[in-house]
């Protein structure tokens, strides 16, 4: 996908997420913009990490 294609769905997203969700998102952004490229990696990793194990997380939190 281009850049130009990521930001159109990117947009087409926005149009539809709940209004209480867009300070959050705006917020997370403006973070990334200020991070260096290998701790973006590591938030991605660890968020891919998150979604796979999420059913192993919740029986160790428990």
């Amino acid at each position: 996908m281009t850049t130009k294609e990521i930001k159109s769905e990117i947009q087409k997203s926005l149009d539809k997420v709940p209004e209480s969700f867009l300070q959050d998102i705006l917020d997370f952004l403006r973070q990334a913009e200020s991070q260096p490229a290998d701790k973006l990696n590591l938030t991605r990793n660890l968020k891919d990490i998150i979604t796979e194990d999420k059913e192993l997380l919740e029986k160790l939190a428990k």
